[in-house]
This record gives C-alpha cells, structure tokens and sequence, in this order.
C-alpha cells in the first residue's frame, strides 16, 4: 500500500500536510499515488514539494531515529550487564551556565536519554554571571568524582568566559564529548587513536557503516570545518581511507566539487544550501543541518530544514539522512556510548 511520503525544502506546507494527515490518514493515503509538484520560495529560495509512494522512497533514507533507537538497547544491555558483574554504573555529569532555553533543552533531553538506558546523571546550574572560577570549580569536582565518568559543559557559555579554559580543564579520560586538545590531536595523527571521538562527526560515521556504505578509496566532500563537526568528520573520513575535501566560506566553485563526491556531509548551517544540481547521481548525503525556517502553520512558528535541499537531493542521491530523524537522534546516542566507554575503560571492564 502506498502511504505519504512529504519532503519540503522551504514551504510551510509540511506541516499543513502532516497536521492533514492526522486528521485524516486515511484519505490522504488513497490520494497520494502519483505525485503533486508545487513550487514555493523562501528567501528566494526555491524548492521542488512531493508526495510520493513510501515504498519508492523508503530505501534511500538513512534512519538515524532508528540507529539510534538500536544502539541505546545495545547500551542498555552492556550498562546492566556492568552493574551486575562489578556494581559499578557509567555517570555522565552536565554543567550548564546560564538560562539559555535551547542549552536547559538540550541538557533534559540528555538527561532523559541517560536515564533510559540507565545511566547516572549529575548536573550542575549556575547563573549567567557566575564567575570562571565557578565553573572551573564544579569541573574539577566531578574530574574528583569517582562516580562520573563523563563530563560535558553545555556550549555556548557566556561571552566573558574563555571556553577553551573551561574545555581543557576537563579531564582527558573522562572527555566524552572529545573536544580536549589532545583527543583532537591523537584523532588527527596516524597511528594513534583518540580516547574519544566528538559525537556528531562520529554519529556520522557510524549511520554510515550501519548502513554498508564502503568508505575506503571512495571521494568524499566535508562541508563546513568546524571544531566541532566539519573538521574531526574529514579526520574520520580520512582514517576510513576516502580521498577527503574541505568546502568553506571561501572555497570556490563549490557545486563543481560536491559533484565528484560519493559521500557528502554537510554541517554548515544553511538551509537549503546543497541542491540537487550539487549532487553526483548515486552518491550518499549525511545532513548535520539543523535550520529554523519560519512557518506561521507550525505550532512554535517555525520547522527545521538541513543545509541540503531533501526533495531535490532524494532524486540524484542512493541515500540521504532526513531533518530531523537524521543526524540529531545520533549525536545522544554517541555520548552516551562515550560514557559507557570510559566507565568500561576506568573500571577495566571488558
């Protein structure tokens, strides 16, 4: 049976469709055979809008929902199996400064998913206006702290901070989000390995080999080169054998080069910046993009879209991550695997 299948690039119209489809799923699903083209622009930016058959659609994307899903029940399973064997269970701790809506989201959606595979949270809140040295007490607190095993200091932190500081007083061994210096430095350098990798960049890789997608000697094209993202995925994506480009903000002909890659993730943080017409047919899109576009028919007044344009690139590629469901669901799933690993590691857990 044919069902809806919506992909947009820059309309309102998702979520018109999507609130449609609970209404009444049924007569949605007997209209949707066959395909209705509409074409809207946001921003001047103009994308094609489909519904298709899921079945013609459902084998080129890449689940990170349901990786995901499959890789907290395999840590599920390993955090219960320790607890048994030596009594121990992995500890991630979270420090937030500051009121910011987005971080306190972000660090209870951390919370809940340590929670659902049963490991301990500790979180530390402290005001905007806090001082360095507070923040600098409460790492090493838990650097001390035999019971936490992960440490993460939810970014951004307030401007008169110095965020590296901060970043690098967190100790190596216990660096689950794989942003010290020297977890960086060993994961650039051949023949050594990194006690941690950052999880975005290493969700990546892993929907990647979760899905047989054969890395070695193939083109791979990084767009964006962040600290955090875009750089330790080239790094990656070099120590799986591909051939590796960086794209920037002063790269040229960009489109030209996106065309000869087989794999390309892009985490530049611009809606709808990779079309179609960027693509090599074949080729497998992992979309880190998380982009606000305004919607005032979305319940917050707004959706997210990825930096590449989904119904375009659907036609030309072999497989593409959606946004959301993608990516984001991957980069929790990283970091609590993290924890496990350093717990496994100071406990000399096998």
């Amino acid at each position: 049976m044919a069902s809806m299948m919506f992909t947009d690039c820059s309309s309102s119209t998702t979520s018109l469709l999507i609130h449609l489809n609970r209404r009444s799923s049924t007569t949605l699903l007997r209209q949707s055979v066959g395909q209705l083209r509409l074409r809207t622009t946001v921003s001047g930016r103009a994308c094609s809008l489909s519904i298709r058959s899921a079945d013609a659609a459902s084998d080129k994307v890449i689940d990170g929902k349901a990786v995901a899903k499959t890789i907290r029940d395999e840590i599920t399973v390993e955090v219960s199996r320790m607890k048994e064997s030596i009594g121990v269970v992995p500890g991630l701790a979270v420090i937030l400064v500051g009121d910011r809506k987005d971080s306190a989201t972000y660090v209870r959606n951390k919370k809940k998913a340590c929670e659902s595979v049963g490991i301990q949270s500790f979180e530390v809140r402290l005001a905007e206006d806090s001082s360095e040295e507070e923040v600098m007490k409460s790492v090493s607190g838990f650097n001390d702290d035999p019971s936490v095993h992960g440490i993460l200091v939810q970014l951004p932190l307030p401007s008169h901070m110095d965020e590296q500081n901060i970043l690098n007083a967190v100790s190596i061994e216990k660096d689950v989000d794989g942003f010290h210096p020297l977890n960086i430095g060993r994961l650039a350098m051949r023949g050594r390995e990194p006690l941690f990798v950052p999880c975005t960049p290493k969700g990546c890789i892993e929907l990647l080999h979760r899905y047989n997608v054969d890395i070695k000697g193939k083109r791979a094209v990084v767009i964006g080169r962040s600290n955090i993202v875009g750089m330790p995925a080239a790094l990656l994506l070099q120590r799986e054998d591909a051939t590796v480009t960086i794209i920037h903000s002063r790269t040229k002909n960009p489109e030209e080069i996106t065309r000869e890659a087989d794999i390309i993730i892009s985490a530049v943080g611009q809606p709808n910046m990779v079309r179609g017409s960027w693509i090599k047919p074949g080729a497998v899109l992992i979309d880190v993009g998380i982009n606000p576009v305004e919607d005032p028919d979305a319940p917050r007044g707004y959706r997210l879209v990825g930096d590449i344009c989904y119904e375009e690139a659907s036609k030309v590629a072999s497989a593409i991550t959606p946004v959301p469901g993608g990516v984001g669901p991957m980069t929790i799933a990283m970091l609590l695997s993290n924890t496990l690993t350093s717990a496994k590691r100071i406990h000399n857990f096998q």
